[in-house]
């Protein structure tokens, strides 16, 4: 059976089912990646209270730190979600609907951690650097983060939509 491409994807010859499986296995791919990453972080993030420097933060640095290991305590735990859910729908053939929501899980897993990102990279220049210089710099990785992972998708997915639907294209 040939599944239309109305989602964005190319046609191909597979049936609802193998789509899915296809889907939930470069889901499954893109999630180890990001989920090692987020594991790594928030690992080092709970070593950082036992060093001597710790105990040197002001308050709003420890307020800091505090979020930042709680935000990445949260992005681990909706990543790894994603297995879980798997492991608690399998074999009941509702990988279709799985698959919608594991991608909804990892947009929210990679947006805790641009969060975590984002409160570690400015608690380590509020140290090193002071101030303004370290709000500066958060801001424009920030600003990197939604250009790389939010401005280039959506633009490159509309640019896809509109190829499709031009009249007289084939595939529309």
């Amino acid at each position: 059976m040939e599944e239309s491409a109305s989602n964005g994807e190319e046609r191909r010859d597979e049936s609802r089912s193998e789509q899915a499986d296809r889907r939930w296995n470069e889901l499954l791919q893109e999630v180890r990646v990001v989920q090692t990453g987020a594991q790594i972080l928030f690992g080092f993030l709970l070593s950082v209270a036992f060093t001597a420097r710790f105990a040197a933060l002001t308050t709003f640095e420890r307020g800091l730190y505090i979020a930042a290991v709680c935000f990445g305590a949260a992005a681990t735990g909706t990543l790894v979600g994603v297995v879980l859910l798997h492991f608690a729908v399998s074999g009941l053939r509702r990988k279709p609907s799985l698959v919608r929501l594991a991608r909804r899980l990892v947009l929210l897993g990679v947006a805790l951690l641009a969060v975590t990102v984002a409160c570690v990279l400015l608690l380590l220049l509020l140290v090193v650097t002071g101030g303004s210089v370290a709000w500066i710099t958060v801001s424009v990785v920030l600003a990197w983060f939604a250009v790389c992972w939010v401005v280039l998708p959506v633009s490159l997915r509309l640019r896809v939509d509109r190829e499709r639907t031009r009249p007289g294209d084939a595939d529309a």
